[in-house]
């Protein structure tokens, strides 16, 4: 099963297909409801907005609006527990630390969420950084009525597998091309910036593109609304990072 399953990830052409067939894994490991976050703008006080983020989930949308979009995440303590740690974490460490040094207002709110949501059992996977800008990690909530018991003998067992099959699907979704707001760049846009990167000016992409300097102009406008930045230098950098330009088409 897992050569099985790390071949077809590998072999995924978008992050959709990737993510699907990930959550339908790890459902069969026992871990249904799954939120995955990667950041590329991370400093040592923050995370970066959470629009440059990409944040993959399949949990039930109220949950990810109060969680995600409301900002409780940033209090959760397993994130917090991701941002000082690589690896796997059982989350019995949430019961421990809740008994040796109690929680801040904050992360209170963000458990008894969780709680309200049955969200109560599971393990939490830190990934490797290759930058300090850069973060990603992985909460997998077992399925209902399961208790952290169950989840910590499953992974005494399968937890080895488990960690491969995510550390593999986390490299190979930052290898594919995404977009945090989900509006893509059109395939002139991307090649406006694919030349700015390599350092021509409007004239020479005009001259390249067979287009007008005011229509390349207008392409490097609309890439850098659809990013969602102010100069086309960042639009260069937001595209890179998301592996939007100088990448092979599926």
């Amino acid at each position: 099963m897992t050569l099985d399953c790390l071949e077809r990830i590998c072999d995924a052409t978008s992050v959709d297909e990737l993510w699907e067939l990930y959550t339908t894994t790890m459902a069969d490991y026992g871990f249904d409801r799954i939120m995955y976050g990667f950041t590329r703008f991370k400093t040592a006080t923050s995370l970066g907005d959470i629009l440059d983020s990409l944040v993959l989930t399949n949990h039930d949308p109220e949950y990810v609006e109060d969680y995600v979009s409301k900002g409780l995440y940033y209090h959760a303590p397993m994130l917090r527990w991701s941002l000082e740690n690589t690896g796997s974490c059982s989350w019995s460490w949430l019961a421990e630390r809740g008994a040796e040094d109690g929680f801040t207002d904050s992360e209170r709110k963000v458990v008894a969420l969780n709680r309200e949501n049955q969200i109560k059992a599971g393990y939490t996977i830190s990934f490797r950084s290759s930058t300090i800008r850069t973060k990603g990690a992985v909460a997998l909530a077992a399925k209902i009525g399961m208790t952290q018991d169950d989840v910590d003998k499953i992974w005494e067992k399968h937890g080895q597998e488990i960690s491969v099959i995510s550390n593999v699907a986390h490299l190979k979704i930052i290898s594919l091309p995404y977009s945090s707001s989900r509006k893509s760049l059109t395939k002139r846009q991307r090649e406006v910036l694919e030349w700015v990167g390599d350092g021509k000016t409007m004239q020479d992409i005009a001259l390249l593109m067979g287009l007008t300097v005011a229509t390349v102009e207008k392409h490097l406008r609309l890439a850098r609304e659809a990013l969602d930045v102010e100069t086309t230098a960042q639009a260069v950098l937001k595209a890179s990072f998301q592996n939007q330009i100088f990448v092979v088409e599926a």
